[in-house]
């Protein structure tokens, strides 16, 4: 920037001119810049003071400076930003054009084959048109001896395999090359996953098996990771697979190549009560190709191929591992290009009838396998290559290991391994809660501490109460909305936080009856993954009394809690509720007695329901004529969407009141499976189409009228209608405000104000089915803890027929999540 003097003296500047900047000055600027990027009037002149460096310098000069450095900032990170979408793009459109290639060998090879089975119709019949014609001169004896050595020749197998490292190797590079043949060549007949598409902001390319022995879904993805940390991380399976128990190294040994095998034995929990869980018996071979690609793929290991065996364990069914794994390429520009391939035959003979789909779905397997590796790596990167990170929060991997141990814990009361020192109690003469007690050392550590609203001060065992339900007509994710958003509807707060206090009590208040009054329940988020298919929050129940004596002097109730599956658009996948008492410090190391509810689709078709089915007067747009359109979906989606819920509550108690523990227990679920099913009686779309149950249907007078004071109200106080003219009719108002693009809420006018209505728009900015949300210090939040801009707020009373105030109308105009 040109220097203007005046009287040719260095330190004079004419009007309008700019000086030149020295290095010196730059870099005091610079310095400056870090500590405050925006400089008020005031601060720039305090700036020129303190710097005496700055003093030959203008304020209006620093301010455009400050302002030219914010745009080349700005630039800057627009730049940085572009250049890592083009990278991905670029990532992306190999990985498309490989699949393209990929198709069009597949339909090369279907052309071939469907031409062979041609000619080879058209030979069969001109040789048995030839014998037809040969039989009657003559039967000639070598045919017999011609297909005889057909069969011999047909019954020639690979050669027999042992336990030595040579045989090993030798089923190591047969399975490297299937599992190659899946992930890039045409050995599976692929097609893409339903409601999956491929793009730049998707997860990545999607697909499962079709005709195909087992169950198989494959993955194509970008990971912002080098190759050998995603194997890293792969290999590491209970990390991500919440699904998996353990996966134990038995044997390793390495090849010629490089690489390395090794002998796994893995255990899987069973998802529900009704099945039993499963155990694989694996061989893993990692190596490096060629072209500087990592395969990690593994198989069962059987009897015919004539190595090492594992005996079965007792209470696991023994599954098998079709070739399977991942390769791993290095990306230009850093990270990797990853496929990952899922084959297996989980025997479904083994689960009874209504469960086997779990079994035999593929869209299953990708939702809970192969996408669960892609989020995964999708997190440790975004984790990895962000300062301050968001999602997990500032400790993700203590975060991570608080929700690895609710979803752990909860496996294990699912399934009750007598391994860890379970046992079951008999029943009261019915069989639809089972109870299971467990007083070994391992299951107890950590449990007598003296919490200040958690467990007693001595417990000496854990007692579980598990049942299984089946669901019909209710979608997973808006009945596990419910559950969460609805505490008071199914849960004791005395008995579900304060399960053990209450024990303490004595026999005499082991009924299950509440003891104190349901105090109002605070969600506070606390952390979400990257696609926010899983988040950790923690609730706060406000003045809970744990007995009659704290009822005068009521405290706070903590529960940790973890949701997943609340996305009602995704197919296949599985809704989880689950919670545990906290501490108050909310320590990383605190012990956790997880309970909870998990919700499994057993229809792998997707869903067709409305996402906000709720009960409140919001809902009332979904009855009628256009609520009617969820039902005619169910059917023509297949009549009866099923799904099977299963529950399982832990309690910490002295071992001599183990008798009345377990009848509280029992009560207590059974009273949980009896709101389940009223509430999801009234979710159901069949019944909601023809019943009024809890819900509020279109055409009652309430909505009605409620829909025609907002829209009077507003052209009282504002002078300009809401809604465009020509709207007649109470119905049409409704609808016509239902779908109004800003959001639109209404709350009473109490000491403590509930809001009770909310449109679309409005349940979509709060994040909830419910027409409610906390709005605190003129921050709008959304129920996930998102904060929420908006480009003006409008605000009115609405009035009643007598003109009295009815309530407060709230409309925020341009809004958008920050």
């Amino acid at each position: 920037m040109a220097m203007s003097c005046k009287d040719g003296k260095p330190g004079s500047l004419d009007n309008g001119k700019y000086v030149r900047y020295t290095p010196e000055q730059v870099e005091a600027l610079e310095r400056l810049y870090h500590e405050c990027p925006k400089p008020s009037s005031i601060r720039r002149q305090q700036l020129i003071r303190e710097c005496p460096i700055l003093s030959n310098i203008e304020p209006k000069q620093i301010k455009v400076w400050f302002q030219n450095r914010r745009c080349r900032e700005k630039q800057r990170k627009e730049a940085s930003r572009l250049q890592a979408v083009n990278r991905k793009l670029t990532a992306m459109n190999k990985l498309l054009m490989e699949e393209n290639d990929r198709l069009q060998k597949q339909v090369s090879q279907l052309v071939y084959e469907n031409g062979c089975f041609r000619q080879h119709t058209q030979n069969v019949r001109i040789r048995a048109f030839v014998f037809c014609w040969a039989t009657l001169a003559t039967k000639d004896p070598s045919c017999e001896s011609a297909v005889m050595s057909g069969q011999q020749r047909e019954t020639h197998q690979h050669p027999p395999r042992d336990a030595s490292p040579a045989g090993l190797l030798s089923i190591a590079e047969e399975t490297l090359a299937e599992f190659l043949s899946k992930a890039t060549g045409t050995a599976v007949e692929w097609v893409q996953m339903p409601g999956m598409k491929p793009g730049p902001d998707s997860i990545g390319i999607i697909a499962i098996s079709h005709g195909c022995p087992g169950v198989a879904a494959r993955a194509c993805g970008l990971v912002g990771l080098e190759p050998t940390r995603v194997a890293e991380l792969l290999k590491d399976r209970p990390s991500w697979f919440h699904d998996c128990r353990a996966v134990d190294v038995l044997n390793v040994l390495p090849t010629a190549n490089g690489g390395t095998i090794e002998l796994l034995y893995m255990q899987l929990y069973a998802p529900t009560t009704l099945a039993p869980a499963r155990d694989f018996w694996l061989l893993r071979y990692t190596s490096v190709l060629e072209d500087g690609s990592l395969v990690v793929c593994e198989r069962s290991l059987k009897n015919t191929q004539n190595g090492p065996s594992m005996p079965p364990v007792q209470h696991f069914v023994r599954a098998e591992m079709l070739p399977s794994g991942y390769l791993i390429r290095p990306c230009e520009g850093g990270g990797s290009i990853i496929h990952i391939v899922d084959h297996m035959d989980l025997e479904p003979w083994s689960v009874p009838e209504v469960l086997r789909p779990l079994y035999e779905s593929s869209t299953v397997l990708a939702q809970k396998t192969t996408m669960a590796a892609l989020r995964q790596l999708r997190q440790i990167a975004q984790e990895a290559s962000q300062s301050n990170v968001t999602g997990w929060g500032r400790r993700p991997a203590a975060l991570r290991a608080l929700s690895q141990r609710l979803s752990r814990g909860f496996n294990d009361a699912v399934n009750g391994f007598t391994d860890e020192g379970w046992s079951m109690m008999g029943n009261d003469g019915m069989d639809d809660v089972t109870i299971l007690v467990n007083s070994s050392p391992d299951k107890l550590m950590g449990l007598n501490l003296s919490f200040a609203n958690g467990f007693p001060s001595v417990s000496n065992a854990v007692l579980c109460a598990k049942a299984s339900m089946l669901l019909q007509n209710v979608p997973p994710a808006i009945l596990l909305c419910f559950l969460r958003e609805h505490r008071s509807e199914w849960a004791d707060s005395s008995i579900d936080a304060y399960s053990a206090a209450v024990v303490k009590v004595g026999p005499c208040s082991l009924r299950g009856s509440r003891v104190g009054g349901f105090g109002n329940q605070v969600i506070l988020p606390l952390a979400h993954t990257v696609e926010h298919e899983e988040f950790l929050e923690v609730i706060k129940l406000e003045g809970i009394a744990q007995s009659p004596e704290d009822a005068l002097m009521p405290r706070d109730v903590f529960l940790l809690q973890l949701c997943s599956g609340m996305d009602e658009n995704a197919v296949g996948t599985c809704a989880e509720l689950i919670f545990a008492p906290i501490d108050a410090s909310f320590a990383d190391d605190a012990p956790l007695l997880p309970s909870g509810f998990r919700i499994i689709p057993l229809d792998s078709g997707k869903e067709a329901s409305s996402p906000n089915r709720t009960l409140d007067l919001a809902s009332a747009l979904e009855i009628g004529p256009a609520g009617n359109k969820a039902s005619n979906d169910y059917s023509a989606a297949g009549g009866c969407m099923r799904s099977v819920m299963t529950i399982a509550f832990e309690f910490a108690f002295e071992s001599h009141l183990q008798e009345h523990v377990a009848s509280m227990a029992r009560q207590y679920v059974r009273s949980i499976i009896s709101s389940v099913q009223r509430v999801a009686l009234a979710l159901s779309p069949s019944y909601s189409g023809s019943h009024a149950g809890l819900r509020t249907p279109l055409g009652t007078p309430e909505a009605q009228t409620l829909a025609r004071w907002i829209c009077q109200s507003y052209r009282v106080y504002m002078g300009v209608e809401l809604l465009k003219s020509g709207t007649e009719g109470g119905e049409s108002v409704l609808k016509t405000l239902w779908h109004h693009s800003d959001a639109i809420m209404c709350c009473s006018l109490k000491a403590l104000p509930v809001f009770t209505f909310a449109n679309q728009a409005g349940l979509d900015m709060l994040e909830t089915t419910l027409g409610f949300a906390c709005l605190q210090g003129g921050i709008c939040l959304s129920s996930m803890g998102r904060p929420v801009s908006y480009e003006r707020a409008v605000a009115w009373k609405v009035l009643n027929e007598e003109e009295n105030a009815h309530c407060i109308c709230f409309m925020f105009v341009n809004w958008s999540f920050v």
